[in-house]
Parts: structure tokens; C-alpha cells; sequence
């Protein structure tokens, strides 16, 4: 699903050159479940940012579902990242003059979906998801966790062969939170990736693989037992 190798990221400001990644290499199977944590500045938003198409590494190659993107043009890379990636953020990035239905059906806009297919599909989203009935409210009108469900459904609506969660549980309360990564986990149960940016911890534990971040190195990167307390190194 995702193989990087010796991926550099570096930002220059003036004569000055800011190291963000450092000769990053690692691969994530179909299926996994991956929480990527560290400390702010640790290069962990970088690191989903390139994993997500969003960024173009300065140096070493990607491939994403056995594609290799670093070639790419812009418009390639958006076309590759509207077919296989769905992304879930800290603050919804709903679109607030639009209805949850309408937010859900963007995605597929994109794709070329028809608007018949495109509503079909936002509804079985949101009816899945618990929203079934909220398809016609403005984000204003729902609750946080009301909102994150719509933009877990909008990840979903292009059957993605990625997803990418950003702090996905970082502007909710602990128990809405709690809910998220429950809904979050049955994703992965059903066979979807799951790539998690967090810096919480017991986020993390819920995961099947745990990356660690420090100052754009990797310094960690174990299979987690969530329920034995069991760790078992990765070889990336």
C-alpha cells in the first residue's frame, strides 16, 4: 500500500535550510492500522502530508498502491489522491454553506460520479455512520461528534484504498472521542488502511502498529497488543 524510501523533506527560509524528514523509510501493508506520534516539530504532519499526496518530498521515492508518484505532475497527483486517498481532520474541514449530504457528495464530485450515484452513495454513508437523518443540516447545526461522523462518512464516500486521520479525536470531548476512534477501529475491521497522525498515547495504543517521530527520524516503530500490553519491533 505505502512504500517510502529515504524521503528527505527540507524547507529553506532565506540561506537558511530547515530538515523537517530525514532519509524516512518505511512500508504499510493493506489492512494495517498505523498511529504516527510525536511531539510538535517532530515532522509527524510532514510525514502525513507526503503520505497524502499533499506535500512532494525533496528527496526519495514513493509508491502508493504500487504506483510511483514522484514523477508525478500536480494535476497527476491530485487525480491519484482523489482515487485512493479519504482524509478525516482535527477540525471536520466541512464546508459550512453546504448540508452534510452535500459535504459528503464533494469527493465524488471530484471523481466524476454522477449526481444520482453521488447522493445514492452520501446517504448509505451517513446512514451507516448513524446520520441517516441529518443528511439535510449545516455543520452549525450538529455536534462535534455529529460533524467528524459526516467527515469520516466524506473519507469514505470514494471507497478510498487509504485513509488518513489527522488528530481525528483532538476537538472532541473524551467521550465523543472515544466514539470516533470506535467507528475508526470498525473501518480497520473491515479491511480498510488506517494511517493516524496523534499525540495521545492511549490513541495510539489502539492501533495494530505504532510509528514514533523525533526530529524527523523514526525512533520507534512497533506492532502493539493493545490487549496483552505485548510490542514487537517492525523491520521498515
Amino acid at each position: 500500500m505505502i512504500e517510502l524510501k529515504d524521503i528527505t523533506k527540507v524547507y529553506k527560509r532565506g540561506e537558511e535550510e530547515l530538515s523537517i524528514l530525514k532519509s524516512i523509510s518505511l512500508t504499510v501493508k493493506d489492512g494495517d492500522f498505523v498511529a504516527i506520534i510525536g511531539p510538535s516539530g517532530s515532522g509527524k504532519s510532514t510525514l502525513m502530508n507526503t503520505i497524502g499526496l499533499l506535500d512532494v518530498p525533496t528527496s526519495g521515492s514513493y509508491k502508493l498502491d504500487g504506483v510511483a508518484t514522484e514523477q508525478m505532475s500536480d494535476n497527476a497527483l491530485a487525480e491519484l489522491r482523489n482515487q485512493k486517498i479519504g482524509f478525516i481532520f482535527q477540525q471536520f474541514n466541512l464546508l459550512p454553506r453546504l448540508s452534510a449530504m452535500e459535504n459528503v457528495e464533494l469527493p465524488m464530485i471530484y471523481a466524476g460520479i454522477g449526481k444520482k450515484e453521488r447522493r445514492e452513495r452520501a446517504q448509505e454513508m451517513l446512514t451507516m455512520l448513524g446520520m441517516g437523518q441529518r443528511g439535510h443540516h449545516k455543520p452549525n447545526e450538529l455536534s462535534g461528534g455529529q460533524q467528524q461522523r459526516v467527515a469520516i462518512a466524506r473519507a469514505l464516500a470514494i471507497s478510498p484504498s487509504l485513509i488518513l486521520a489527522d488528530e481525528p479525536t483532538g476537538a472532541l470531548d473524551s467521550r465523543t472521542g472515544e466514539e470516533v476512534l470506535e467507528l475508526i477501529l470498525q473501518l480497520n475491521q473491515q479491511g480498510n488502511t488506517i494511517v493516524l497522525i496523534t499525540h495521545d498515547h492511549h490513541i495510539a495504543n489502539n492501533a495494530k502498529r505504532v510509528i514514533a517521530l523525533r526530529d524527523g527520524v523514526i525512533i520507534d516503530d512497533y506492532r502493539n497488543d493493545a490487549q496483552s500490553g505485548m510490542q514487537q519491533e517492525v523491520s521498515v
